[in-house]
């Protein structure tokens, strides 16, 4: 059935009105299917806060301030398009709210991500190439302006009065941004003090009082910015100032990248407070934003139902009808049931295309990020396995020294959260109220040597508490997956590893040296091995254990609505895994056959239990928007 209309979108837009003031042109919205640019999400190392935002988001330019060589400038056709600026008010378009409030992918990762806001896009290839625009951009003004001071006449014969030089092009930039951020009320004085076409006639008869638009810029920009950015305004006048007064282009340049770089950090301000007052609006609204959006898609033909449909009545003939899942699940039973075995590594995507519906086309990187969490607990929970079969068969070996390594600091740095495997460290104190990232892994050693190299006799004294030694052997191991560089594909990365994680595990038992070779070829055999029995072992205990810990999750969500179940999920999460909303645990303690079952169990517990938190959190969601749309109901 179609969701009716209601005034949500109203609600959103009146409650914009409330934050600062952003741009009223009225433009087409467009659904994309990717988020804006300038979003990145806000994980581990790659955090930017609002008060570190670089100086130079995306206008640096490493051109040498010790340079005084005046570039012979190539001839230019008076026809050819002069350099766009690299920060213009159409690059920033996708930071208005009107922007914001239609983009489907912005208003889905919002439920999922405390800390989701927009900062410069300056990483990959993208990032490379927007920064070699910019630098060309400041280079020939640069070449441009010296070459005003040096040879006037040639400048007039190239350019003459008119706009087709940067100096203009940036200035009108720089109004057409500063409208975007000023009431409408102070528009009038902005005409009058940023004249574009006035300062251009000054400036070619070499009028142009450049400390004095400088200081009326400085004054604009502190009577609109957050205060943490004066400095940086005061910084961008000293800069034009000086830059006028000693005749120095490169310094006077050097202000004008500055003066764009502070407006572009106050149109990021503006954008990531909309995103703080309209969050609550946003997630509220989550469910009937997006059926509208995917019901207009299929409707016009632009997304097919029946792949999905097909799913889900495959994945019905699996349902257990377990009362555990009956009493858990309710009616979403076959849909959690089937979630929870998507984040297995054997239903990877790329072998099992159709296990993957397009109805999750706004959570593939969750799910990828969750099948990426598993199969690190997998292998992590096989060299576990192999490290409690070698060290009880060499465990009252005595008659030769214990085999070990040369020290590392991975086992004389403290480790204070054994169980948070999937957390990894990083270097940004606030990135606690982020998401968990992946183990970082590396393509491991040098090319002239390897893991064995270092390989040593020697005694040592083992701990007698086998729990304490377990514990210190998982910690180490993690400590190594840590250190390493990340590459594409989690499987490569756990192959590249084999050899250090083989030495780092042999290290710990009393086994002889010669089983060397043998243990790691053993390892090799089932670390991402999907036909190995071992790796399938480890899959099915983590799957079951993941099950029962998703029921839980499930059971005390299901009831709470969109806002409630945001705050639990990212938020209760981050205080670890004893947490208010848990509910009661089952004793099992009394149900461990073993030493090794109660230090398994305490080890996995807590990464587990993260990954059933982020799935019922994705479930829940998915199946709002999409039970009653594709699943369970009926188009017409």
């Amino acid at each position: 059935s179609e969701p009716r209309p209601n005034s949500h979108d109203e609600q959103i837009q009146q409650k914009s009105t409330e934050t600062k003031s952003s741009s009223t042109e009225s433009e087409e919205q467009k659904y994309a299917q990717t988020g804006p640019r300038h979003l990145l999400p806000v994980h581990g190392v790659n955090a930017t806060t609002n008060g570190g935002l670089s100086r130079n988001p995306s206008t640096s330019s490493n051109a040498s301030r010790d340079s005084r060589i005046i570039f012979e400038y190539p001839q230019r056709s008076r026809a050819s398009r002069p350099l766009e600026p690299p920060v213009t008010k159409a690059t920033l378009s996708e930071l208005d709210v009107n922007k914001i409030i239609h983009n489907p992918k912005l208003r889905h990762d919002i439920n999922f991500d405390p800390d989701l806001h927009f900062r410069p896009n300056v990483d990959g290839e993208k990032g490379r190439r927007k920064q070699e625009k910019a630098n060309q951009f400041w280079n020939t003004l640069t070449e441009q302006l010296q070459l005003f001071v040096v040879d006037r006449d040639e400048f007039m014969n190239r350019f003459g009065q008119g706009e087709d030089w940067c100096l203009p092009q940036l200035l009108k930039s720089v109004k057409e941004i500063i409208q975007t951020l000023v009431p409408q009320r102070d528009r009038l004085y902005l005409d009058e003090g940023l004249n574009v076409e006035l300062i251009m006639q000054q400036f070619s008869k070499g009028m142009a009082d450049l400390e004095k638009l400088a200081s009326w810029l400085s004054g604009v920009l502190k009577s609109h910015c957050a205060p943490m950015r004066d400095e940086w305004v005061d910084e961008m006048y000293n800069q034009l100032t000086n830059g006028n007064k000693t005749n120095d282009m490169e310094e006077l340049v050097q202000g004008m990248r500055s003066l764009l770089s502070v407006l572009e950090a106050m149109k990021l301000d503006v954008a990531n407070h909309q995103i703080r007052c309209l969050r609550p609006i946003l997630i509220e609204d989550t469910v009937h934003f997006e059926q509208r959006f995917f019901l207009k898609k299929i409707r016009d033909g632009k997304m097919n139902p029946i792949p999905a449909q097909r799913w889900y009545l495959t994945e019905s003939q699996y349902y257990s009808q377990d009362p555990a899942s009956i009493q858990a699940f309710g009616e979403m039973g076959v849909f959690f049931e089937a979630l929870c075995r998507m984040v297995l590594p054997s239903t990877d995507p790329y072998s099992h295309p159709d296990s993957h519906p397009d109805t999750f086309v706004f959570d593939e990187e969750r799910m990828a990020k969750l099948r990426s969490d598993m199969l690190d607990a997998i292998n992590l929970g096989i060299c576990m396995r192999l490290y409690e079969e070698l060290e009880r068969k060499y465990r009252y070996y005595d008659s030769m020294p214990s085999v070990t390594a040369f020290p590392t600091h991975f086992l004389s740095t403290p480790f204070s959260n054994a169980s948070g495997f999937l957390s990894s460290r990083t270097e940004d104190d606030d990135s606690a109220h982020s998401r968990p990232s992946s183990l970082v892994f590396s393509s491991a050693g040098s090319a002239h040597s390897s893991p064995r190299a270092s390989l040593i006799l020697s005694t040592a004294n083992r701990p007698e508490d086998q729990q304490t030694k377990s514990k210190n052997l998982y910690n180490s191991l993690v400590a190594l997956l840590q250190t390493s560089p990340s590459s594409s594909r989690s499987v490569s990365r756990w192959k590249a590893m084999k050899d250090s994680l083989a030495l780092q595990i042999f290290r710990f038992t009393n086994a002889p040296a010669q089983d060397l070779l043998q243990f790691e070829a053993e390892l090799d055999s089932h670390l991402s091995e999907l036909s190995s029995p071992l790796f399938q072992e480890v899959e099915q205990y983590y799957h079951n254990h993941l099950l029962v810990e998703l029921r839980k999750r499930v059971k005390d969500f299901k009831g709470l609505t969109g806002a409630a179940l945001f705050s639990v999920a990212t938020g209760g999460r981050l205080h670890g895994p004893n947490r208010a909303w848990d509910g009661p645990r089952e004793n099992v303690s009394r149900e461990r056959t073993s030493l090794e079952n109660a230090i398994r169990e305490a080890r996995e517990e807590g990464g587990v239990e993260d990954m059933a938190t982020r799935l019922a959190h994705m479930g829940l969601l998915h199946w709002r928007v999409w039970s009653h749309l594709v699943y369970a109901g009926d188009l017409d």
